[in-house]
């Protein structure tokens, strides 16, 4: 099953929208948040009349599993460029929920000035594949595509600091859109499994996207960072540049330290 079918939203009336959860999508039984977050702004992008999410804020309030769900949407505001949206998913439960703008990035331009580039990785075909397991890796590793440089991906339970950078995409080089990077940003395994802190589910609280522009097709370079543990809690910021070189997106997650 592709990404944009797994995704998928059917209008039922009056802002809301059923989808469902496909299997294979989770890590240790929960749906993967960055999924979770693409099905919701799908919805709110066809609410909103405008198809890509700007800047997407959702925050997670219990896992998902498999099965059928509901996507309820308001347009709190439609202007001239951005249309705001809020969107509950649900199932018996709410499991997520977000407040996005929406627009058209087809056309967008404006100055430019950069203080950084694209992580500077090997080739693809030099970089560790992330084959899933039926335990970890997790099922959800193959429904996309991640590539490790071999020195990260040997720095796997060492002592090094938190974080991670390697090429993505979608299984099988399924096109990319905005609704695909809102998965990006959520694909790779947490900065926090390349220290020596316990290995363990590590569920995100609150993640925030904001996209730059549409992606050329092709490998997406990423890197995620962390600079602060502690309190129980850890946060992620994470770039996404597509294959011609230009940021396309940013992220930010809270999400709690597992407990060892």
């Amino acid at each position: 099953m592709t990404f944009a079918d797994a995704s998928a939203v059917t209008p039922r009336g009056s802002g809301r929208w059923s989808a469902r959860i496909a299997p294979g999508w989770d890590i240790v039984g929960a749906a993967n948040g960055g999924y979770l977050l693409a099905m919701t702004a799908r919805a709110a992008a066809l609410a909103a009349g405008r198809p890509d999410p700007v800047t997407v804020t959702a925050h997670y309030l219990a896992p998902g599993s498999p099965g059928e769900v509901g996507v309820d949407t308001e347009v709190v505001k439609a202007g001239k460029r951005f249309t705001t949206v809020t969107a509950t998913l649900a199932a018996d439960r709410p499991l997520l929920r977000m407040l996005g703008s929406f627009g058209d990035l087809e056309a967008s331009v404006g100055m430019e000035r950069l203080e950084a580039g694209p992580p500077d990785l090997p080739p693809v075909e030099d970089c560790i594949p992330i084959e899933p397991t039926e335990t970890f890796p997790p099922p959800f590793m193959g429904r996309v595509e991640l590539r490790l440089p071999p020195e990260r991906a040997a720095a796997w339970g060492g002592a090094g600091s938190p974080g991670v950078e390697g090429w993505f995409r979608l299984r099988g080089g399924e096109p990319l859109d905005t609704i695909a990077l809102l998965v990006a940003v959520d694909a790779f395994p947490p900065t926090i499994f390349f220290t020596d802190l316990p290995v363990a589910w590590v569920p995100t609280l609150e993640l925030t996207a904001h996209v730059r522009a549409r992606p050329a097709q092709g490998w997406l370079r990423c890197s995620f960072t962390t600079k602060f543990i502690t309190g129980g809690f850890l946060e992620e910021d994470g770039e996404v540049w597509d294959s011609e070189g230009r940021l396309v997106a940013q992220s930010r997650q809270l999400a709690l330290v597992p407990r060892g």
